[in-house]
């Protein structure tokens, strides 16, 4: 037993409390700055990665009553540090409980992330699942023992799903709920709409007004899903999902559509003031936030007149109609 105590080091402890402080509801800039500079050494990068595995094999003793009595003992103890030889004198059983209860703490997450106009985010989940989020976007996070469930309050967000069976992955929008296992997907709420699209492995996708049978979604394929009714078509998943490369993929895409598009990632929109090209198909990639290429496009291929406002919006009118004006 002393010589595994002695195994256990000042970086593993620093470990533990880094999971800790990181999963908390709300995160500081300066505590994740601080949490990378501690994590650019080499040793408590690799402690990091230790406590990471030890909390998520211990995930499913979480309704351990020791656990829990644990948990509720260290919550109440105020931090203090310990030398080494204090160390090596606390026992293995007292650092194991309280890796364990750092475990348990840390399969009831609840957290909250957003983005603002023109941002995109990428991030890690305590399971090892990975979320960009893209333009003004929010999702909650809340994982317990039996679930890991993201809701997407508004925007659009790309997972990639650790494989965890007897965990479901399961993300819902006020339309519909989407449950997955290993699998690359992706789910949009923007304006009455909730659309999923595969990229790869399977989905099982449930309306929320029908609550019925749930629909199995095969990569290359979408459902869009409003008013109640849902619609599954064939798509290009690496064109659907372009955003997550920073671009805007339009393949026969109505003009209009297409400036609504482009208008997630402005702070200062274009306004499309040319019923007759409204829906005129474009097709093009572009940048994602470069007003600029857009407007000159658009402009150039149905022949208008981009005019900046003085509130800083770009506003396209037909040549025709402002040479008569």
């Amino acid at each position: 037993m002393p010589a595994e105590v002695k195994t256990r080091t000042v970086a593993d402890d620093q470990a533990a409390n880094w999971i800790a402080r990181l999963g908390t509801r709300t995160i500081s800039l300066d505590t994740i700055q601080a949490f990378a500079r501690w994590r650019e050494d080499p040793a408590n990068a690799e402690a990091y990665r230790r406590a990471e595995q030890l909390w998520s094999r211990t995930g499913e003793l979480a309704g351990d009553p020791d656990i829990q009595a644990a948990l509720e003992q260290a919550q109440r103890r105020r931090p203090r540090r310990f030398g080494a030889k204090q160390i090596a004198a606390a026992g293995l059983t007292t650092a194991l409980a309280a890796s364990l209860a750092v475990g348990a703490f840390f399969w009831q997450i609840r957290d909250t992330y957003a983005t603002e106009v023109g941002e995109q985010r990428s991030l890690q989940l305590a399971d090892g699942s990975r979320v960009r989020l893209d333009t003004a976007s929010k999702i909650r996070v809340r994982f317990t023992e039996g679930e890991r469930r993201i809701e997407l309050a508004e925007g659009q967000a790309f997972f990639e799903v650790a494989h965890n069976p007897a965990r479901p992955f399961v993300v819902s929008t006020s339309d519909a709920s989407v449950t997955a296992v290993g699998t690359v997907f992706e789910v949009r709420r923007v304006g009455s709409e909730t659309r999923v699209v595969l990229v790869s492995g399977a989905v099982d996708v449930v309306q929320a007004a029908t609550k019925g049978a749930p629909q199995r979604l095969l990569p290359n394929q979408q459902t869009a899903i409003k008013s109640g009714k849902a619609k599954v078509s064939t798509v290009n998943a690496d064109t659907a999902t372009s955003w997550t490369e920073g671009e805007l993929t339009f393949v026969d895409t109505p003009l209009a559509e297409a400036v609504a598009e482009v208008n997630r990632y402005l702070a200062a929109p274009i306004v499309l003031d040319a019923p007759a090209a409204a829906n005129t198909p474009i097709n093009g990639v572009f940048r994602s936030g470069d007003r600029t290429a857009f407007v000159s496009a658009a402009a150039h291929l149905f022949n208008l007149k981009a005019i900046r406002e003085a509130d800083g919006k770009v506003r396209l009118v037909s040549s025709r109609n402002n040479a008569q004006g």
